[in-house]
């Protein structure tokens, strides 16, 4: 699959990899991959992001991943319904820090078995969005898969990062249509 990669949707998986590092996780999570791709200049996804207003909040947007981290991957979704019938997430949350530690809830906090050999794997839910991003290309009709479909991919992919993305606007409808009005139809740029 890694072969219709263009060469910007590789530099959004090394990207991710590289921000596994830097936040010294033990594997590559699809918010890696949306971090990634919010550093990105010259893209289509960053051209899409800048119209929908997302590419210039990479550190809210990382903020709103970490709030989300804190809450052990609760989505709003989850939380509106434990609200609704009567359980505050934030207050379980503060408990359990309390007893625990800040970030006793965080996923991530395995054994750090990439840290010696250099390797981080991906998550399930990161290869899931990379096997998505192929069935978006093709939906859409595309060879190859570009930074734009792993985007796509990233905001039908049930979870966290999902979440955030709708939070500032960016469901895929959102993304298709600024991707179509970005840079005129969706196989020509980022193929490089």
């Amino acid at each position: 699959m890694f072969e219709r990669f263009t060469k910007s949707a590789r530099g959004v998986v090394k990207g991710a990899v590289v921000q596994a590092q830097q936040a010294g996780a033990d594997s590559v999570t699809e918010e890696h991959m949306l971090l990634a791709l919010l550093g990105q200049d010259g893209t289509r996804s960053s051209v899409a992001l800048t119209s929908l207003g997302v590419a210039g909040q990479r550190e809210a947007v990382a903020r709103s991943l970490a709030d989300v981290r804190r809450l052990g991957g609760m989505s709003k979704a989850d939380q509106e319904a434990l609200a609704g019938i009567g359980i505050d997430v934030t207050e379980i949350v503060s408990k359990v820090e309390e007893t625990h530690g800040q970030g006793a809830l965080q996923s991530g906090r395995g054994a750090r078995r990439g840290l010696r050999t250099g390797h981080r794997p991906f998550t399930p839910q990161a290869k899931a969005v990379l096997e998505k991003s192929l069935r978006v290309a093709l939906g859409r009709g595309d060879r190859q898969i570009g930074d734009e479909h792993l985007l796509l991919a990233l905001t039908v992919q049930p979870g966290a990062v999902a979440d955030v993305l709708t939070e500032y606007g960016a469901t895929y409808g959102a993304v298709e249509q600024a991707l179509s009005g970005g840079s005129g139809g969706s196989g020509a740029a980022g193929t490089g």
